[in-house]
């Protein structure tokens, strides 16, 4: 998401300088040619954090007003590269990629005129709360509960302190406005280059299911699971006749647990994202408790995937139900959606053809980094 506004924002001339924070128990991708060539044209520098949190300092925290969850993310050191990276070249605009890194604004802020963007990718406070009304144990749910109000907190505190806020969604704009944000929020929506997704039928596998994402994402962690639980039965046993393989980075040795052989797949980390896609035909995002709008939803559609999904996961997404993708929200519906889908090939080559004219009108990077250009302007 990142490397697609730098390179557009490339593409139309601008200069641009990326300075990012590496969560050390985060997974690291690889760079591809892309985007090799891409950080050849910019002004680039990493820096490694461990966000990795102690069992002691989970404890001490139960007695703070803050979360750990954002405090984990605030270094010294790297405060002073961003200053240091400021004081070297003048900037029109500073644009922060998420809630954790807002931990730094208030250094930015004495160090540059430039102005000041929020990128919001998730109002983080829903997250937490729509995750413990989820679980059924107490202490869980208040735990949860405790986090979702200490960092709305943090949120509150923190949005009107920016020039301008991007968001991808209606929601999230409105949900802003609720909180009694007062600086302009522009709605952005997520923008991917067509030009990298190549969709080959002929080398897709009907039917087969599929899940692709990272699980050290909670809400992704958390929908896979309620998936596996309610449907391992009905695939291995029951009408569902049809291979489900679930791939991404992070996944807990525990998940082997719901490994069949021959039926269900844990494959963890795939060589090739795309590729994977492509050689499954039916795309399953069982997202509960997300906020935001899904990057993998978008590449899912833009590779012409029939997508099952739920209507929280498809926040901020213009589609439209039983046309370029499928809405199910309890067991039930995700029954039906897939069973539909399993017997029927060209209904699913259909919904994917028209996922793949959404994406290429609505996400197309050029197109939308264009719009954050615009937007850019209106605020400096």
């Amino acid at each position: 998401m990142v490397c697609n506004t730098i390179r557009g924002l490339v593409n139309l001339g601008h200069q641009v300088s990326l300075v990012a924070l590496n969560a050390k128990n985060h997974h690291q991708h690889d760079l591809t040619d892309d985007d090799k060539d891409l950080l050849s044209k910019i002004n680039y520098r990493a820096y490694n954090i461990d966000i990795s949190v102690s069992v002691f300092e989970v404890a001490v925290n139960l007695l703070s007003k803050t979360s750990f969850n954002i405090n984990k993310y605030y270094d010294a050191e790297f405060e002073r590269l961003l200053v240091r990276t400021l004081k070297n070249d003048s900037y029109d605009i500073i644009q922060f990629e998420g809630l954790m890194v807002s931990l730094y604004l208030n250094a930015v802020r004495k160090a540059t005129k430039a102005k000041l963007i929020y990128r919001l990718h998730n109002i983080e406070n829903q997250i937490w709360e729509r995750l413990a009304q989820q679980k059924s144990d107490p202490f869980k749910k208040s735990y949860l509960k405790m986090h979702a109000r200490r960092i709305k907190s943090y949120e509150l505190q923190q949005l009107n302190n920016f020039d301008a806020i991007a968001v991808f969604t209606e929601q999230d704009k409105s949900t802003l406005l609720e909180y009694g944000t007062k600086i302009p929020i522009e709605i952005l929506p997520i923008g991917i280059n067509i030009a990298n997704y190549k969709p080959d039928f002929s080398k897709t596998d009907f039917p087969t299911l599929f899940f692709l994402g990272s699980l050290d994402w909670l809400p992704n962690r958390e929908g896979i699971e309620w998936f596996l639980e309610n449907f391992m039965k009905e695939l291995t046993e029951g009408d569902l006749r049809v291979r489900f393989y679930v791939a991404g980075n992070d996944i807990p040795e525990r998940f082997d647990d719901y490994d069949v052989m021959g039926k269900i797949f844990i494959q963890g980390e795939v060589d090739d994202a795309l590729e994977f896609i492509n050689s499954k035909s039916i795309m399953i995002v069982p997202l509960l408790s997300s906020g935001g709008m899904r990057v993998k939803i978008v590449e899912g559609m833009a590779m012409q995937k029939c997508i099952i999904s739920t209507t929280l996961g498809v926040e901020g997404i213009s589609f439209q139900d039983g046309v370029n993708i499928l809405i199910a929200n309890d067991q039930e519906e995700f029954y039906d959606a897939i069973h539909r889908c399993i017997t029927d090939e060209e209904y699913c080559k259909q919904i994917g053809l028209n996922a793949r004219k959404l994406v290429e009108e609505q996400h197309d990077a050029n197109k939308v980094t264009k719009k954050l250009v615009d937007f850019y302007k209106t605020v400096i």
